[in-house]
């Protein structure tokens, strides 16, 4: 390709689909991607989301690297205040020794999670507080110069995993480039802020030893189909799977209640966070990648494919890489 391009993949679980199922479309997902020459598959932390089934990220990962053998694979993101950095340098460091120059460790400081998920993690309500600090300790951790004296994560010393920050505000992009780490923006579903965001991560940025230039990337939906009237079937439905899942309140909504309920404002809602999505066939997704990566000022696109089933995310994971090999750098 010729803009990297990588993938964003939550392990989606449909209403009548197990979590077992749902593995495994995450592992032929990332072996399409690898096969199609994808940068990286990321693996997002979330809680108590039925339809998610990446919470535990690294054990994710451990299973989907023994399945491929070449393409990066990380956290996209590892909520950090849920966790002891400690604990994350073990675990990612064990992932390195694994599979070597293959992982990636992005960091966020969002809790992934409601308020009673919260107590059930055991997390301290101050503790994104500590999140610039924290980073810290986990890089040093990673590095083998620890900030905490006596104390080595093993495995995890020296392996030098490199750090992603990802964010939907300015808090993030002013400590990436602060930190000089490469910058994730979750436009995705927070678009808001993008290109106010990465201008300041790039005015700001200072060089580190990890990275010399700044470096962003950011995240578009995708819904890549063999034709426009299938892409927009799947947005519909991806629109109503969206509305359940955060508006539902847990309830097993038929697609008509679910419309009445997107018609009932919450529309405006799913809507905004599909702001950047790029729907319809190869040759729509192509223009409208390469308009978003301008837009962005991006050097690299995580794409969150949005099918409902895995038997549309994988040709969508196929059609997006037949359209972006046309794509110059």
């Amino acid at each position: 390709m010729g803009v990297p391009i990588s993938i964003l993949d939550l392990a989606p679980v449909s209403p009548n689909e197990s979590p077992t199922s749902a593995i495994a479309g995450s592992v032929a997902l990332a072996q399409a991607a690898e096969e199609h020459g994808y940068q990286r598959v990321w693996y997002a932390e979330h809680h108590n989301m039925p339809s998610i089934m990446s919470s535990a990220t690294s054990v994710l990962i451990a299973h989907v690297g023994a399945q491929t053998s070449r393409i990066r694979l990380g956290a996209g993101g590892v909520m950090l205040p849920n966790h002891a950095p400690l604990t994350i340098a073990e675990q990612f460091g064990t992932l390195a020794a694994m599979y070597p120059d293959r992982i990636d460790l992005g960091l966020g400081r969002a809790p992934g999670s409601d308020q009673n998920t919260m107590y059930a993690l055991r997390r301290d309500p101050q503790s994104a507080e500590t999140f610039p600090q924290d980073v810290q300790e986990l890089q040093g951790y990673l590095t083998g110069h620890s900030l905490v004296q006596g104390v080595n994560a093993y495995p995890g010393k020296g392996t030098n995993v490199p750090l992603y920050l990802l964010g939907s505000s300015l808090f993030g992009a002013q400590l990436a480039a602060a930190l000089g780490l490469p910058y994730a923006f979750a436009s995705h579903f927070a678009p808001q802020a993008l290109t106010q965001a990465v201008a300041v991560y790039r005015e700001k940025f200072r060089p580190s030893e990890q990275l010399a230039e700044p470096y962003v990337i950011a995240g578009v939906n995708v819904l890549a189909a063999d034709t426009d009237q299938e892409a927009r079937e799947q947005l519909e439905a991806t629109r109503r799977l969206r509305a359940r899942a955060l508006f539902g309140r847990g309830r097993n909504l038929t697609d008509a209640e679910t419309d009445e309920l997107l018609a009932s404002g919450v529309a405006h809602h799913v809507d905004q966070m599909l702001t950047y999505s790029a729907v319809g066939t190869p040759g729509d997704v192509q223009t409208y990648l390469e308009g978003f990566r301008k837009e962005a000022d991006a050097d690299e696109l995580i794409t969150a494919h949005q099918s409902p089933d895995t038997e549309g995310r994988l040709r969508s994971v196929a059609l997006l890489a037949e359209a972006m090999e046309q794509v110059p750098a």
